[in-house]
């Protein structure tokens, strides 16, 4: 059969230019066949849309909501993401691009229908201030600084630049990201990466819950003491649950210690697909503000938050956890190091009655005199 160029279905789903698409490879099919057919594969595309959030991964993760609305109000479209962190995005998009010279070259010579840049990092900036577009949201570079793009991105502008401003929001990571781009937040959930089945041997029939003991190297205003974390493992066993040490190769020394000094579970650190896996075994995860915590929200799982630095209202919990802070009146906000350490300020009390409440533990009964 021939075929030409003039009856390739460019606009098809499957369509690739450069090699053949699968319905091709899988089928022998073409574009149309003998009698001018179209193919039954053929799968027309609407609105080319570009979705630029390239860190880190946690924050990309909480970016996936944002998709529901999308395909919901531009379901033939064909949606491409620019990220630092492909490994944790839907493969449900069209086109997932690394942050490369070889993407960006590829993006500079393909025009948009919509671009959505939810990054106010220079590079992403410059790149959105660069791509065709017929319509652009979020945010752009303007002499060598981070701007606006429109009246919808001013709000989550001037709390970046603002720390006044920023502290009075009461908005949530969600409902500001949903109205840069034109929707409403209503409670979308993160969209997870698949979850692969690892052989964990944890005891059946206990609430297993994960203790997230570190929060990166960047701030580390937000840790909680070691001696907290072991005095919180036991007060969990003797409330019959599993606690469960979470962490990556950063806290592997740290986690050692606090088995050892408390009892609690620790199989390891893991690399990140078998992480996740760890993480979904918890029926409870307590976590500073991590990459774990976005995972434990992104599995529906029960959470207590620690937080010290950030506005609270920033973080979305769907109604599953509590965010605890510091009794203290501290001025740490986005400090990377507290002077105080106010985080010794958050007693083992109140976090493991909030583990408590969260599970529905048996409260025990004192003793009668």
């Amino acid at each position: 059969m021939t075929i030409s160029t003039r009856q390739l279905k460019t606009d098809c789903r499957h369509f690739r230019g450069d090699i053949p698409c699968k319905p091709s490879k899988l089928y022998n099919v073409h574009c149309v066949d003998e009698l001018g057919n179209d193919c039954k594969h053929y799968d027309r595309t609407g609105k080319r849309i570009l979705i630029i959030k390239l860190g880190a991964l946690g924050d990309v993760i909480r970016t996936t909501p944002i998709l529901h609305k999308i395909k919901a109000s531009e379901p033939d479209a064909e949606i491409w993401w620019l990220t630092l962190v492909p490994d944790v995005l839907p493969k449900t998009l069209d086109q997932i691009l690394t942050f490369t010279p070889q993407s960006v070259a590829t993006l500079m010579a393909t025009e948009f229908d919509i671009v959505y840049n939810l990054d106010k990092d220079k590079e992403a900036c410059a790149l959105c201030a660069g791509i065709r577009a017929k319509v652009k949201k979020g945010f752009t570079l303007r002499n060598g600084k981070c701007a606006p793009i429109d009246a919808a991105a001013e709000h989550k502008f001037l709390t970046g630049v603002f720390d006044d401003l920023s502290k009075t929001n009461v908005k949530s990571y969600q409902e500001e990201i949903f109205e840069i781009c034109g929707y409403a937040f209503a409670g979308e959930q993160y969209i997870m990466p698949p979850i692969k089945e690892f052989p964990w041997k944890l005891p059946k029939g206990k609430s297993v819950v994960g203790l997230n003991t570190g929060c990166g190297g960047r701030w580390t205003s937000r840790l909680w003491a070691e001696k907290n974390w072991a005095a919180l493992a036991k007060r969990l066993r003797s409330a019959g649950c599993v606690p469960l040490l979470l962490g990556g190769e950063q806290e592997h020394a740290k986690n050692l210690r606090l088995k050892k000094a408390s009892g609690a579970t620790y199989p390891g650190h893991f690399p990140l697909p078998q992480f996740l896996s760890e993480v979904d075994q918890c029926d409870l995860v307590v976590t500073a503000v991590t990459m774990g915590m976005h995972f434990a929200i992104g599995l529906g799982k029960k959470i207590v938050l620690f937080n010290n630095i950030f506005n609270k209202h920033e973080f979305e919990l769907y109604g599953k956890g509590e965010i605890l802070e510091p009794d203290f009146d501290c001025n740490c906000y986005y400090a990377p190091v507290c002077p105080n350490d106010c985080m010794q300020y958050l007693s083992v009390d109140t976090v493991f009655d909030s583990c408590k409440s969260l599970l529905n533990l048996p409260t025990k009964r004192s003793a009668k005199r």
